[in-house]
């Protein structure tokens, strides 16, 4: 008999977790124009564009996304942007990721984007599992989840199958 589905967030309660995302996203830069969405390729990404198509309903700031390739397994490895450094100086920027699990990936992410003189920096994440190793933390949470050391979150993002499962 194999173990069953440990669904944690299903297809609506990910939904309503975006949109009150968003609503937050929009609350601390109700000043601003525009806002910067990095998503961390390529849940965090997915991530963002879900994001993106909330905040485009609520609000009239204009979301604009940005994609990060950051190498998890080699996280000094030089980070890429599919935005030039120009076009997110001075601006508000959000980074997007899908899971918080020990901060690696988030914090190097920060790391490169403290390069370039920012208005505001964020993180947002769906799931916190709050296992950090590095001292970061996300602004922005879905769901914190106290999990053993062992369990994986995974995060599924197809079409109206979009879960969040424990394994």
């Amino acid at each position: 008999m194999g173990l069953t589905e440990n669904c944690i967030l299903n297809h609506e309660e990910i939904n309503h977790k975006v949109k009150r995302i968003a609503y937050q996203i929009y609350e601390s830069n109700v000043e601003e124009q525009e806002v910067i969405l990095a998503g961390i390729e390529s849940n965090g990404y997915l991530f963002a564009e879900k994001l993106r198509a909330a905040m485009v309903e609520i609000c009239d700031i204009n979301p604009v996304l940005c994609k990060v390739t950051i190498d998890k397994k080699n996280p000094t490895n030089p980070i890429t942007t599919s935005l030039t450094k120009d076009t997110y100086t001075n601006k508000s920027l959000v980074l997007v990721d899908d899971v918080l699990n020990s901060g690696t990936t988030l914090i190097y992410g920060v790391k490169h984007f403290l390069d370039v003189p920012l208005k505001q920096f964020k993180t947002a994440v769906l799931v916190n599992r709050n296992h950090k190793k590095y001292p970061v933390k996300a602004d922005f949470k879905g769901l914190s989840l106290s999990t053993s050391i062992h369990e994986h979150i995974s995060v599924i993002f197809t079409g109206k199958k979009t879960k969040v499962i424990l394994e």
